[in-house]
């Protein structure tokens, strides 16, 4: 019997596609690629949730080494869309940052068509699940490859069928300022993309969450000490408040990561008090080793929240998702169709 956080319909909107990837796709794709010789690192893969914050980082490079063509982009987009169907997410938003391969041939555009054509063959396949993508900037890259990103992303926004709904901006928080993005944000602003900014990532930037939130943003991800008990300030929190700016939280993530020191210590508790818009997601559910219904399982226990709470949790999601009123309105349809079997099921348990 599926379970119930399982059986919840979710909506994902933090998930960067190459931290998603999970180890049975990393194994997958080590076979087709031997000459790397990355075996010494298996038992890192393989340790999921007993991994540390420093095994993550040497995922991650793995990971790269092992996706630098438009062959294997495709490969992960796919088993990636697939593995967050079958954790009951209806609706997902990916993320990454366009790169090239030296060797392989592989552009930034070709690295994008990849997903896209991974998010179309999944929909042909009738998989159960509706995906959209948000090209990434890279604070590593600097303003000049920030602004080449929003081109591409205008380029694939007006011809991707709606399936490119937005920009993120992520990366190392301690590389590059506020100011040397506020142009390419605003760029893609007003070529009607929608903007997820990674904010307050780490502490005692105030000037440079003030500069984005004069933007502002229409989802902050993180968050994490934006608040003033968290050493924020409460002209921080009235903007957000004010702008009604929705929040990507990442509990795992946080976590692992060790921004936060506990789940019960994370700011989701605060925000959610505050009856602000909270979405919880996983950030990258390959490298932290958690799926989006061990999220709402940990915040269910963490923030002794009832069944009905974590419904309204994923319903309300739904509303700050980056595609049209109709897509929304059609997952609304949905929730409610699923909601009366899933209770029967808590009833009789």
């Amino acid at each position: 019997m599926m379970q119930f956080h399982q059986a919840l319909p979710k909506v994902e909107l933090h998930a960067h596609l190459n931290t998603c990837i999970s180890s049975t796709t990393i194994e997958k794709l080590m076979l087709q690629k031997p000459h790397l010789n990355i075996q010494h690192n298996m038992t890192m893969i393989r340790k999921g949730q007993t991994r540390t914050l420093e095994e993550c980082f040497d995922m991650f490079k793995v990971i790269h080494q092992l996706t630098d063509s438009v062959e294997h982009i495709f490969m992960v987009a796919k088993d990636v869309i697939k593995e967050f169907a079958a954790d009951g997410v209806k609706y997902l938003e990916l993320r990454s940052t366009p790169r090239d391969g030296n060797t392989t041939g592989m552009s930034k555009k070709s690295y994008v068509e990849a997903i896209l054509e991974a998010i179309k063959q999944c929909r042909q396949e009738n998989v159960d699940i509706d995906v959209r993508f948000l090209l990434s900037i890279d604070r590593r890259g600097g303003p000049t490859v920030a602004m080449e990103t929003v081109k591409l992303a205008e380029e694939f926004f007006t011809s991707s069928d709606g399936l490119v709904v937005g920009l993120d901006l992520s990366g190392d928080p301690e590389v590059g300022h506020a100011k040397s993005f506020i142009d390419p944000l605003n760029a893609a602003r007003n070529i009607g993309l929608k903007l997820a900014v990674h904010m307050a990532e780490v502490q005692n930037k105030n000037e440079e969450w003030e500069l984005f939130l004069g933007l502002p943003p229409d989802r902050i991800g993180h968050g994490t000490f934006l608040h003033p008990e968290a050493g924020g300030s409460d002209q921080l929190v009235n903007i957000i408040k004010k702008h009604q700016i929705p929040i990507e939280l990442c509990l795992t993530s946080n976590v692992k990561g060790q921004t936060v020191s506990s789940y019960n210590c994370h700011h989701f508790q605060y925000w959610y008090n505050h009856g602000h818009p909270c979405v919880l997601c996983t950030d990258g559910k390959g490298v932290f080793a958690s799926n989006l219904s061990q999220e709402y399982q940990i915040a269910e226990s963490a923030f002794n929240l009832s069944k009905a709470q974590l419904w309204d949790l994923s319903f309300r999601s739904i509303n700050y998702i980056f595609a049209p009123e109709s897509v929304k309105s059609h997952l609304r349809s949905q929730w409610n169709d699923l909601k009366p079997g899933l209770f029967n099921e808590v009833l009789h348990k």
